[in-house]
């Protein structure tokens, strides 16, 4: 056997397969790999994109309720629901002179649902506004889903620019009018004030909207920025400066706690000034309502005194009953236990003229009584002392008089006594009785004579008015005796009457309180003016202490408040000649 191998074998004559590899490697290309980072990278931005489409979305869902919100505070405004102030017509006095006016200023206001972090509002707002800070109704505004609240009215030009810069969403300003008085307190209780609306709520401003319908107006939407035509009122800003002036000065030197001062237009009963103290400034709403503020000239009613014994000298004149030549017993007169006395008794009988310059109430009392209690009374209803005035003014004050007649009553109010009516009523009245017994209604409008003349009642026959003239003028002439010398000026023929009423408290008199009052008129021949004041408790002029009578102080004031507004006027003073003297052009 050979040992060579069989070359034909089968196994010999098949191909041989390379050996295959354990694990198969695949290698990337640079293609490859920029595909798949491009890839990864659209990944991403998708998903950015989704993120900041789903901020958006809540931005524009914010964005829309915020327009909401703004539609809310509009339509609020719309319909009234919330109050926006109105405007107001000018005020001006006789002579053109503005007492009252609309001015810009700026209210602060909340959108609640714009408001981000109420305490962090209530922070800010309050280092501008420290009465904000803490304050509850303010942080419940806040966080209420309101559309629009008010969180201050009239707020100042610093705080708004402050407020401003703190940057606040969801806080804004809003312009409106608002009222000023140029004078202050001068023409306080005349002109009255308005509220936060700018709605009168005393004095003229609220007449004004009586008469001008603006409360109707401010209602229907319709008061906003329209123009108004300015309003004139009768008051002369002059002489009210004049009766300001010497009234205060007057409480102060005789220490009284009250004073009124009035002058009308003894013909058109126009109201050239009036004046109640203290008084207070309009611009500061908030003092109008306080206690000591109230409209002593108009609201307050009053035990007027023996300037009433103009009234009785009046009526019992024009009766018939009684003549100037009349001689009364004025020893003192007895209603079983009431007793009527004077103050200063002559202890004899006086004449007509006597009884009024003497201001005797006894003499008084018995003229009263000759001409009877239902005299008295129509007389006194003539001249409205039995109800309200019939004026613009809506601040008014209802007498209280007695409700049945009697010889007593009869008596004691022919000298002020047992009724009380206004300073104004009085004033009125006395108007009537030195004008030639006309009876107008006061007015704080302009008014000319005939249209005033149109709207007069007769309550005296003109002679009568003649010889109350001459009563007013003997009573305040020096050297005769009256009790209202102190009021006279020389040149200007001033007539008037003192009044001196002891005050009531706790149903009694008490003698050492007093209401004192002079009613005056200038000048007597042809008298144009009347002059009303009132001093309530004064006192002794250098001690402080005890009473003092009407002549030395009301009568006083109502003098220095001639002396200065006669020349304004337009009176010219008129001297008497020496006999013998004559005169020259």
């Amino acid at each position: 056997m050979s040992d060579e191998p069989n070359l034909s074998s089968p196994e010999l004559d098949a191909p041989t397969a390379p050996p295959e590899p354990a694990v198969a490697v695949e290698t990337d290309s640079a293609e490859t790999r920029t595909a798949r980072q491009q890839g990864a990278s659209r990944k991403r931005l998708l998903l950015v994109g989704l993120g900041f489409a789903v901020v958006y979305a809540a931005v524009a869902m914010r964005l829309f309720s915020l327009g909401s919100a703004s539609d809310e505070h509009t339509e609020a405004l719309a319909s009234g629901q919330t109050q926006v102030s109105t405007a107001r017509p000018d005020l001006l006095d006789r002579n053109g002179e503005v007492l009252a006016t609309d001015v810009k200023s700026s209210s602060l206001y909340a959108e609640p649902r714009r408001i981000l972090d109420v305490e962090e509002a209530m922070d800010a707002l309050g280092s501008v506004i420290p009465e904000l800070r803490g304050d509850e109704g303010i942080r419940k505004k806040l966080s209420s889903k309101a559309g629009f609240v008010w969180l201050r009215r009239e707020i100042t030009p610093e705080q708004k620019r402050k407020i401003f810069r703190l940057g606040l969403p969801g806080v804004g300003f809003m312009e409106e009018s608002r009222r000023f008085y140029p004078g202050g307190p001068l023409a306080g209780h005349v002109l009255g004030t308005v509220d936060v609306d700018n709605h009168g709520i005393l004095g003229m401003e609220r007449a004004i909207d009586r008469d001008m319908g603006l409360d109707a107006l401010h209602a229907a939407g319709f008061g906003g920025e329209r123009e108004m035509k300015p309003k004139r009122l009768s008051l002369d800003i002059r002489v009210q400066h004049v009766v300001r002036d010497e009234m205060a000065e007057a409480v102060q030197k005789f220490h009284a706690v009250a004073g009124v001062g009035i002058v009308l237009d003894a013909h058109t009963l126009e109201v050239l000034a009036m004046v109640s103290l203290p008084d207070f400034d309009p611009n500061d709403r908030n003092q109008a309502f306080l206690k000591e503020h109230i409209n002593r000239a108009t609201l307050g009613v009053y035990e007027m005194g023996s300037v009433f014994k103009t009234f009785n000298s009046a009526f019992t004149l024009d009766s018939g009953k009684v003549t100037l030549n009349d001689v009364y017993d004025t020893s003192p007169l007895s209603f079983g236990s009431q007793r009527i006395t004077d103050f200063h008794a002559k202890g004899r009988p006086l004449t007509v003229p006597e009884i009024f310059i003497y201001s005797s109430n006894v003499g008084s009392a018995r003229m009263a009584l000759k001409v009877g209690t239902e005299a008295q009374r129509a007389f006194f209803e003539k001249l409205g002392f039995h109800s309200k005035l019939d004026t613009e003014l809506p601040d008014l004050g209802s007498p209280l008089y007695p409700k049945r007649n009697s010889d007593v009553s009869t008596a004691t109010m022919s000298f002020g006594h047992g009724i009380s009516v206004t300073p104004m009523h009085t004033a009125v009245a006395g108007a009537a009785v030195i004008n030639g017994g006309l009876y107008v209604e006061p007015t704080f409008y302009p008014r000319n004579r005939e249209a005033a003349e149109a709207e007069a009642h007769r309550v005296l026959k003109p002679e009568t008015s003649d010889k109350m003239r001459y009563l007013f003028r003997l009573n305040a002439t020096p050297g005769t005796g009256g009790s209202g010398s102190k009021a006279d000026v020389p040149g200007y023929r001033v007539g008037g009457k003192t009044g001196t009423a002891e005050k009531i408290e706790h149903g009694k008199y008490v003698g050492n309180k007093r209401f004192n009052s002079f009613l005056a008129a200038f000048p007597m021949d042809d008298p144009r003016y009347v002059v009303l004041t009132v001093l309530d408790e004064p006192k002794a002029e250098l001690t402080g202490e005890g009473p003092a009578t009407a002549g030395l102080n009301a009568g006083a004031a109502a003098g220095a408040i001639i002396r200065r507004i006669a020349p304004l006027l337009g009176v010219m003073p008129k001297y008497d000649l020496p006999k013998g003297t004559v005169a020259s052009n």
